[in-house]
């Protein structure tokens, strides 16, 4: 085997992600930007219902058939926890943002508390919906 040329520089390759042990952090930041995309494409669903409300009643007619659909709802559930999560999160950043919450123990907790609160966030809020007679 050949000795390495000394005037090529070798870089280091950076780590791939199955190198890093797995965190509920790594996990929040990959939530939080997935979630971002995800309320970007439900706006397109939100923008489809405004233009079929204001399109008359063939047109309602549709949109509300595809959104009460199972894979609507499904959609509309997986929309309403982008939301929640989303929301959460974003108010866990501004709190470190304002300098809390970096030790370690606390950006788990806070960490799991936007994942779990999601969660717990959109099942009252459905129930709520659900229980006043929404359609489900």
């Amino acid at each position: 085997m050949a000795a390495p040329d000394p005037n090529v520089r070798t870089r280091p390759l950076s780590p791939h992600l199955d190198v890093y042990k797995w965190q509920v952090q790594m996990l929040t930041s990959i939530l939080h930007r997935a979630t971002g995309i995800a309320l970007v494409a439900g706006m397109l669903g939100l923008v489809w219902g405004l233009v079929a409300l204001a399109g008359g009643e063939k047109s309602w007619a549709t949109f509300a058939t595809c959104a009460t659909s199972l894979l609507g709802k499904l959609v509309l559930l997986g929309f309403s926890w982008a939301l929640a999560y989303h929301l959460i999160n974003g108010i866990r950043h501004l709190v470190q943002d304002a300098g809390h919450g970096y030790a370690i123990p606390d950006f788990v907790r806070s960490s799991w508390i936007s994942i779990i609160g999601s969660v717990v966030l959109v099942v009252v809020v459905w129930a709520i919906v659900l229980l006043r007679g929404g359609a489900a």
